[in-house]
């Protein structure tokens, strides 16, 4: 959308899955929203094929999961090694692409993103299954806690409840 200075995609709701009867998973089609790096990747793809973004040997690609995907991380971790001189980690190896939506969506929240728009980008119906997948941050937790430090005389008195003696 030149209009909106990015790019956006709708994936219709029997787009991928396991198998053939399935789709998207809770039966919606999904709105993508590219940020500035997912757009750059997308642009490298450009022109590569008249239909498809991700086309192999010509064809769609219709899982993430498969021989490909495990390939591609092999490569990740060779090529961190050979830069920093030292093994990967070794979840490297073990990265599932539903591990990427996990950190987006913590990332999320850890920008101050409101829970309505993470439902959106993480395509939820149910705010349970939002938050799920962008949990607290560490930081901002200790930020929360430190706040009942910080505040004035005017703020809540303390209480001390006592039980009633017989």
């Amino acid at each position: 959308m030149p209009e909106l200075g990015t790019s956006v995609f709708l994936i219709p709701a029997d787009f991928g899955g396991r198998h053939e009867r399935s789709g998207v998973k809770n039966g919606d089609e999904r709105l993508v929203v590219l940020n500035s790096v997912a757009e750059s990747i997308i642009d490298k793809q450009r022109g590569l094929s008249k239909e498809w973004v991700f086309p192999y040997n010509g064809n769609a690609m219709h899982r993430m999961n498969d021989s490909a995907w495990k390939k591609a991380r092999v490569r990740a971790a060779k090529l961190w090694q050979e830069e920093n001189l030292r093994p990967a980690h070794p979840g490297y190896l073990s990265i599932r692409i539903h591990d990427l939506k996990h950190t987006f969506g913590r990332r999320l929240r850890a920008a101050g993103v409101t829970e309505e728009d993470r439902k959106a980008l993480l395509g939820h119906k149910n705010g349970s299954i939002t938050s799920h997948y962008s949990g607290a941050e560490l930081g901002h937790l200790i930020e929360a806690a430190n706040m009942v430090s910080a505040t004035d005389s005017r703020g809540p008195v303390l209480t001390f409840l006592k039980r009633k003696q017989a």
